[in-house]
């Protein structure tokens, strides 16, 4: 059976081209890669190098890098950074390192055990309880935003501080020293040893002995941590406990702390008690 003719059939078979086919290997449009690179030949593969000669003007890439990536940019950049981080860009000990190096010999203060506040790093140990250091550095955490946040104190002139103390307006600016003020003007100078059975009678004798700086501290913050659980909690919660013995440094160097009483009490006692010190039993013993 011969095939059906369909008259649309016919006139798409005898259509024509407007145009010519074109001779020669069809050339593929090029595809820009996304990014940067230097070489250009594998991004256009219509040019016959690197050079970009058969490419159009305004794809061509110039012959040197853009400013930005200079090197002396690069330099710039860098010296900012270290202007940022408060160092000097033009320090010849700075050529290779990122903060420079040490000054050597190494201070004694530079040790990884001495890089936080003797005080501070002193009265935190003696916060501690049941081995929880991390509690007892947040405690003192917040005795120290509470001396930063607490008005100035009032100082009393009966009972002054360290020699050389900063003004009361002052001590909120730096809570650390605002602590260790506290703590160093309380402390006894001297502590009370009871020789026995060398007063005559059985009785002790009492003599005055003096105190390393670290003695005087754990003994002085003894002193205020039992004015501080003698008094009667104000509420319940992680920052009653810190807030009163923040509260307790503030009255210690406003004078209104009972610890002044006991400090003058362990004095009193030591002055008189100090023609002991030549005792025979004693001599040679302290």
């Amino acid at each position: 059976m011969p095939p059906r003719l369909n008259i649309w059939s016919a006139c798409r078979a005898l259509s024509t081209r407007a145009r010519a086919f074109a001779h020669g290997p069809h050339s593929a449009p090029a595809v820009l890669a996304r990014g940067l690179a230097d070489n250009t030949a594998s991004r256009f593969p219509g040019s016959s190098g690197g050079d970009g000669s058969n490419l159009p003007p305004s794809m061509t890439p110039a012959s040197e890098p853009p400013a930005y990536s200079s090197e002396e940019n690069r330099v710039a950049l860098d010296q900012l950074r270290l202007i940022q981080y408060g160092i000097n860009p033009l320090d010849p000990a700075l050529e290779g390192h990122k903060f420079g190096l040490p000054e050597l010999p190494l201070p004694p203060q530079k040790h990884i055990k001495h890089r936080y506040n003797e005080v501070v790093e002193q009265i935190t140990r003696l916060l501690m309880r049941d081995g929880k250091l991390a509690k007892a550095q947040r405690d003192m955490a917040m005795i120290l935003n509470y001396l930063r946040t607490q008005p100035p104190p009032k100082l009393d002139p009966a009972r002054p501080l360290l020699p050389g103390a900063p003004p009361a307006h002052h001590l909120p600016l730096d809570p650390v020293l605002y602590f260790g003020l506290a703590i160093d003007s309380v402390a006894p100078l001297i502590k009370i040893r009871a020789f026995k059975k060398l007063a005559g009678g059985g009785r002790a004798l009492d003599v005055p002995m003096p105190l390393r700086a670290r003695q005087r501290r754990r003994i002085a913050f003894q002193w205020i941590l039992d004015v501080v659980n003698k008094k009667k909690s104000m509420g319940s919660g992680r920052t009653m406990f810190p807030h009163r013995v923040a509260e307790e440094i503030v009255a210690v160097v406003e004078g209104r702390s009972p610890v002044w009483d006991r400090r003058m009490q362990v004095h009193k006692l030591g002055t008189a008690n100090r023609a002991n010190l030549n005792h025979s039993g004693v001599v040679g013993k302290i």
